[in-house]
């Protein structure tokens, strides 16, 4: 028997790496989670980035899918049966982002200016059903980054299913209380002290961002609902910075839910950027029913979003 070592390269954490490029817009699109692990504009980042030889250690611009944010004790009912999910985030006692984050993803096309990535995502203890997605990310000079995504159920039995994104924003290198936010929503999730709703209010206060505003003494880590659009149909969030650029991620109107959070109680993270997290739904819609989308055999379900440096 031959027990030496095995001289085959490991893969990276992150994956396969696809590098797009257009004009001044560069973005690298990570196999795993199809995560975007770094995007550029002009030589600067937009979204944070992370190392080719790490896990993403928050998420990083990850695809979340079948819901995004946190499911309440890992638990949801569904055609009159209870289904428990490992808790992900134990210390609230949550299932945190979904299931597709930690998979590879497929390629199914890819182009200089282009990629598309596709995750069958198969039954699972407490997931009974078979989901398809398909993203594709696509490079524009003038627009910069296109994310759409196209979910179909493939299986058997309705899905309960949401989708949203993580992409942190990039503070350009400055303190965070030296930038400034804007967010197009009108009302802010409540929530209690494991960050789960609780009700839907008007904004006010510090939640109150329609006009840009400093960040200096702001923790976020919220949700917020009924988006505003500019005359193109986008809702945007927007981090000014010092350098006089601003990252922006915006969402047509296939998406309602913001959640936008400043990393203040991330260990070893604090305040390194700003997550602007375009969402279907927001958390612990499997078991609310607000905005969740319910998959019957063979439909789909589409979303379309996007990022670039003003």
């Amino acid at each position: 028997m031959n027990t030496s070592p095995s001289t085959e390269t490991a893969p990276t954490p992150s994956g396969t790496q696809y590098h797009l490029s257009a004009g001044t817009h560069r973005a690298t699109i990570a196999e795993v989670g199809a995560m975007v692990r770094e995007y550029t504009v002009d030589g600067l980042d937009v979204f944070v980035p992370f190392a080719e030889h790490e896990p993403a250690p928050v998420f990083n611009a990850a695809v979340l899918v079948p819901w995004p944010n946190r499911l309440r004790d890992g638990r949801y009912a569904a055609d009159g049966e209870t289904y428990q999910l490992p808790l992900s985030e134990p210390d609230r006692g949550t299932a945190l982002h979904g299931l597709g984050c930690w998979y590879r993803w497929s390629a199914v096309e890819v182009a200089d200016d282009a990629v598309t990535l596709e995750l069958a995502l198969p039954a699972q203890k407490g997931w009974p059903f078979q989901l398809t997605t398909r993203v594709r990310y696509s490079l524009d000079a003038e627009r910069g980054l296109e994310i759409r995504v196209t979910t179909r159920n493939v299986g058997t039995g309705t899905a309960p299913y949401g989708v949203g994104f993580h992409p942190w924003l990039s503070s350009g290198g400055a303190d965070l209380d030296a930038c400034t936010v804007r967010l197009d929503a009108t009302e802010h999730v409540t929530v209690d002290d494991r960050l789960l709703p609780t009700g839907v209010e008007p904004v006010t206060g510090d939640h109150d961002l329609r006009a840009t505003r400093s960040l200096a003494g702001l923790d976020l880590d919220d949700a917020w609902v009924s988006a505003t659009r500019d005359d193109d149909g986008l809702s945007w969030c927007r981090l000014g910075r010092p350098d006089g650029r601003t990252a922006a991620v915006w969402m047509d109107d296939s998406m309602d839910c913001w959640q936008v959070c400043s990393a203040n109680h991330i260990a070893g993270h604090e305040r390194f950027g700003l997550a602007a997290e375009p969402m279907s739904c927001y958390a612990d819609a499997f078991n609310s029913g607000d905005r969740l989308v319910r998959l019957a055999p063979g439909d789909s379900h589409e979303v379309r979003w996007g990022a670039s440096l003003l």
